[in-house]
C-alpha cells in the first residue's frame, strides 16, 4: 500500500470536519512547499548575478560624471 492509499484509507474514517481540516493543512503545506522553491530561485538568481558582476568593481569606467549628465538647452 503506498503512502497515499493508507492516508486516504484512514481519511475516509474521519468525520467531514476533520476531513477539511485535513484538507487545510494540504493547502497550506502546499503554499509552505511553493514559498521554498521561491526562495531557492531567488537565491540562485542572486548567487547568479553576483558571479556575474564578480571582479567588475576593480573595472575602470569608459564613461565620466559629465557624460551621465543630460543638458537642456
Amino acid at each position: 500500500m503506498t503512502t497515499a492509499q493508507a492516508i486516504l484509507e484512514r481519511l475516509k474514517s474521519l468525520p467531514d470536519s476533520a476531513q477539511q481540516e485535513v484538507l487545510d493543512f494540504i493547502k497550506f503545506l502546499e503554499s509552505r512547499r511553493a514559498g521554498l522553491v521561491q526562495e531557492e530561485e531567488d537565491a540562485w538568481s542572486g548567487f547568479s548575478l553576483a558571479s556575474a558582476m564578480r571582479g567588475m568593481e576593480n573595472e575602470e569606467t569608459a564613461y565620466t560624471l559629465s557624460d551621465l549628465k543630460e543638458s537642456f538647452s
